[in-house]
């Protein structure tokens, strides 16, 4: 009797010892952080611009966005070349004081380009990479429109628009479910730090579940489908888009602009675009 209860507590204190050294060992190991689904998700890049040439529009992809004078975000683009330019990879587009008011009327010129009618994203990822200049009353923004349905009915895309001084930007989704029913329900928008004077990677993913955004491989935002909300245009996004990428100065979101002597750029370093892979 005594040998077996020796035998049975020998057991118990090896046992003990043994889970003890299981969780040193578990405190040891470097922590594994959960890997969302979305990261796991196997993109396979199918088209790119890295702006490594002298001819922006040699690849007949881009376009210059034409002025709307009725139309905030555009009333001060212009196809004047100096606004547009190719450096070291880089696409520039400018913001400046208009310096020959007799040629053109607006006080502030600016460069915007867009992929309409060249070419279209259906359901992926798109990623920007850029730098962005800042001034008092500039307004560069990442975005995409739809094909075809008017706005918001076919859904907007705001991949990335910065304001001003801002050290952050903002994402946004867009619908007539945005601008009739709520902005909060599901969430719509979102805002993430950046660090204004160095390249920052934006980008979307979106299929026929949801809409996704990131700024420097983190998700800042998902938008859902929802079923029973599709009555009310909650989720247009099951269609191609065409990108659009401009510096704006002006507006009555971002303000009036603070005069400036110095051109104010932002630099395009390079644009992706993935689907899943088979």
């Amino acid at each position: 009797m005594k040998i077996s209860f020796l035998l049975l507590s020998a057991f118990v204190l090896g046992n003990a010892c043994y889970k003890v050294a299981q969780e040193e060992k578990k405190l040891q190991e470097p922590h594994k952080p959960k890997v969302e689904q979305s990261v796991t998700k196997k993109w396979q890049l199918v088209w790119e611009d890295n702006f490594d040439r002298d001819d922006i529009f040699a690849t007949n992809i881009w376009s210059k966005i034409s002025r709307n004078e009725k139309i905030d975000w555009r009333n001060t683009m212009s196809d004047d070349p100096s606004l547009y330019d190719i450096k070291e990879g880089n696409l520039i587009l400018y913001g400046k004081m208009n310096t020959d008011l007799k040629a053109d009327p607006s006080e502030y010129i600016t460069g915007g380009v867009y992929t309409i009618n060249k070419k279209y994203f259906d359901m992926g990822r798109v990623e920007v990479r850029c730098k962005l200049e800042s001034t008092q009353g500039a307004w560069p923004a990442i975005w995409m429109l739809p094909k075809e349905g008017k706005w918001p009915t076919g859904g907007e895309i705001d991949i990335m628009e910065h304001l001003n001084y801002d050290d952050f930007v903002y994402q946004t989704l867009h619908t007539s479910y945005t601008k009739n029913v709520s902005k909060q329900n599901p969430k719509s928008g979102s805002t993430a730090k950046i660090n204004p004077n160095d390249y920052n990677v934006y980008a979307v993913e979106w299929d026929a579940e949801s809409v996704r955004l990131y700024v420097n491989g983190v998700q800042t935002l998902s938008y859902p489908y929802l079923k029973d909300q599709q009555d009310k245009g909650q989720y247009p996004f099951v269609r191609p888009y065409y990108l659009l990428i401009d510096m704006q100065l002006g507006g009555n979101w971002v303000g009036a602009v603070k005069p400036f002597n110095k051109p104010v750029a932002m630099y395009i370093d390079w644009v992706r675009y993935y689907q899943l892979a088979d």
